[in-house]
C-alpha cells in the first residue's frame, strides 16, 4: 500500500498572489537602486577627497601643530581663528585678493564677449584659425608661462622692455608686481572665458535675430536687447568662475614668478594659507585661514548662483 506525502503548506502555497508580488517588488527596488550604483563611485571619490578633507581641516583649525609627526597637537579650540582675525597680512591678502578678482573681470567678461561677438563675423576656415589663436594661451602650463613671462618683462634686456624703452623691474617691483600677476593669469584664461561665450551664443536660436530684423530692428538693437539679455546667465557663470578660481589659478605664477613678494604685494588669502602651513609650520592657522577661505567664496557663489537662477527665470 503506498502512502501519499501532502506537500508542506506554506505561505507562498497559500497566497500564490503575495508569491507573485514578492519577485516584482524586487524588481522595483532593483531599477530604483541602478542610477545609485552608476553614481556610488563619483559620490564615494567625492567623500573621500572633498569632504572628509574638509572635516579634518575644521579639525585642525583647533589645534597647534608644526605638521611634525612627533609633536603633539596641542587642542586651542579657536584659538587659531582669533589669531588670525588679529594679523594685518590676513586682511592685507583678502584685499589683494579682491583686487585680483576685479582685475580679471576684464579678462574673463568683457574682453571674451567682445571677442566672441566679433568672431561671429569670421566664417570658413579663418574661423577656425581665430579660434585656436585665441584658446592656445590656455593650453600653456603656468610654470612655463611664469618662465617666458619674467623674460620677457626682464629689466633692461626683455621685449617688453625694449618696446616700452623702460629700466623697470616689473616683476619685483611693488607697484607693479600684483598687475604683472593680473595681466599673465587674464591672457591664459581669455581662451577659456571665450571658449564658454561662443557656447552660449550657440546656445541662442536664430530665429530671436531674424524677428527682430523682420521688424526692422538693426544690430546693434539686436546685440542689446536680444543677445546681451540671452547671454547673461553665460556672464554670470564666468563671473562666478572667476571669482572661485583665481586665487588658485595664481598660485603657480606667484609661487614661480615673486614667491609672495615683493612686501608681500602678490600675496592673496590662498597663498597666504599656503605659506603658514609650508613656510611658518603653522598647521593650525593654515587650517583656519583655509575654513574661513571656503565659507566667504562659498556665501559668494551662493549670492551668484541666487541672481543666476533669477536671472535665469526671467528669461524663460
Amino acid at each position: 500500500m503506498f502512502v501519499v506525502e501532502s506537500p508542506a503548506l506554506t505561505a507562498e502555497t497559500l497566497d500564490p498572489v503575495a508569491s507573485s508580488r514578492r519577485p516584482a517588488r524586487f524588481r522595483r527596488a532593483g531599477r530604483l537602486a541602478v542610477p545609485y550604483l552608476y553614481l556610488a563611485p563619483a559620490l564615494i571619490l567625492l567623500v573621500v577627497w572633498i569632504y572628509r578633507p574638509l572635516v579634518q581641516a575644521v579639525e585642525l583649525s583647533t589645534y597647534s601643530w608644526n605638521l611634525l609627526p612627533t609633536a603633539p597637537m596641542k587642542p586651542v579650540g579657536l584659538g587659531n581663528y582669533q589669531r588670525l582675525l588679529d594679523l594685518p597680512a590676513f586682511w592685507d591678502s583678502i584685499g589683494r585678493t579682491g583686487v585680483l578678482i576685479v582685475g580679471m573681470l576684464p579678462f574673463t567678461v568683457l574682453l571674451p564677449l567682445l571677442i566672441a561677438l566679433a568672431s561671429r563675423r569670421v566664417h570658413g576656415r579663418a574661423r577656425t584659425v581665430y579660434h585656436a589663436f585665441v584658446f592656445a594661451p590656455f593650453l600653456v602650463a603656468p610654470v612655463a608661462a611664469a618662465a617666458v613671462w619674467r623674460w620677457l618683462l626682464h629689466p633692461g634686456s626683455g621685449f617688453i622692455d625694449q618696446i616700452l624703452r623702460s629700466d623697470r623691474n616689473w616683476v619685483y617691483d611693488a607697484q607693479t608686481a600684483h598687475e604683472v600677476i593680473i595681466g599673465i593669469t587674464g591672457w591664459q584664461l581669455l581662451g577659456f572665458a571665450v571658449l564658454v561665450v561662443w557656447a552660449g551664443l550657440a546656445g541662442i536660436s536664430g530665429e530671436y535675430d531674424e524677428a527682430a530684423m523682420v521688424d526692422g530692428a538693426s544690430p546693434s538693437q539686436i546685440r542689446r536687447w536680444i543677445t546681451l539679455p540671452l547671454l547673461l546667465p553665460t556672464l554670470l557663470f564666468l563671473v562666478l568662475t572667476t571669482v572661485l578660481l583665481s586665487p588658485t589659478l595664481t598660485f603657480p605664477l606667484i609661487d614661480s614668478m615673486t614667491q609672495g613678494g615683493p612686501a608681500q604685494s602678490t600675496t592673496n588669502i590662498y597663498y597666504l594659507l599656503w605659506d603658514y602651513a609650508f613656510h611658518s609650520f603653522d598647521a593650525g592657522l593654515s587650517a583656519a585661514a583655509g575654513v574661513l577661505l571656503f565659507a566667504g567664496f562659498g556665501v559668494l557663489a551662493a549670492i551668484l548662483v541666487w541672481i543666476s537662477e533669477k536671472v535665469s527665470f526671467h528669461d524663460d
